[in-house]
């Protein structure tokens, strides 16, 4: 399942038929549930997407349902709809990661708009975790010396202070740090500077 997966949950069969219709017509991939346990059956902890939940449903409720995204759906946002929204309810709701909370009735724009705000939060945040990984891929084909080199480099030192610090030749800084910013394809010092930052605990 995709990055344009809306899932649906709802226990009421003409609010999740609905929903699909809408969805569906603005080229979403949409799926529906019709409890929370199902739609848990349906889906794995990889699966990525927007989730637009009721709140009051049999056996499991929306809430109880974003503890368990929580836990193992950490891909996918939701977004809680009810019918009947008080402030302690939206609250629990945020602290537990839903987007927003939409209250009954509403119109279409309004779920499109949460939906494409959902997805595009979810976008966005898979888009940074690949950079990280990208980045910290690169900085694994550093040898030994060309980490030292980045390290000085990231704490601004010049050249020169670099080679009195590891005990080597101005010129073999140099080479490292050429090495260094082919391995990470950087195109600049400034670059290399945002990418090391990008990965959590890299030294500077």
């Amino acid at each position: 399942m995709g990055v344009n997966t809306v899932h649906i949950v709802d226990d009421d069969p003409a609010v999740r038929d609905s929903m699909a219709l809408l969805l569906a017509t603005e080229s979403f991939d949409v799926r529906t549930h019709a409890s929370a346990r199902e739609f848990l059956a349906a889906t794995t902890p990889h699966d990525t997407g927007c989730v637009v939940t009721d709140v009051r449903m049999p056996e499991m409720t929306g809430i109880e349902l974003l503890h368990e995204m929580n836990e193992h759906r950490p891909g996918m946002r939701a977004i809680v709809v009810t019918a009947h929204a008080d402030v302690p309810l939206a609250v629990e709701a945020m602290k537990l990661g839903a987007i927003d909370l939409l209250e009954k009735p509403f119109d279409d724009d309004t779920l499109l708009t949460c939906v494409r705000g959902a997805l595009a939060q979810m976008n966005a945040q898979s888009a940074r975790q690949a950079e990280t990984q990208t980045i910290e891929e690169r900085l694994a084909t550093l040898t030994g010396r060309e980490n030292e080199v980045l390290g000085g480099l990231l704490k601004g030192q010049p050249n020169k202070i670099i080679a009195h610090e590891l005990g080597i030749s101005v010129r073999t800084v140099e080479v490292h740090r050429a090495n260094v910013m082919a391995k990470m394809q950087a195109r600049n010092l400034a670059e290399l500077v945002r990418m090391a930052l990008v990965v959590p605990g890299q030294r500077g």
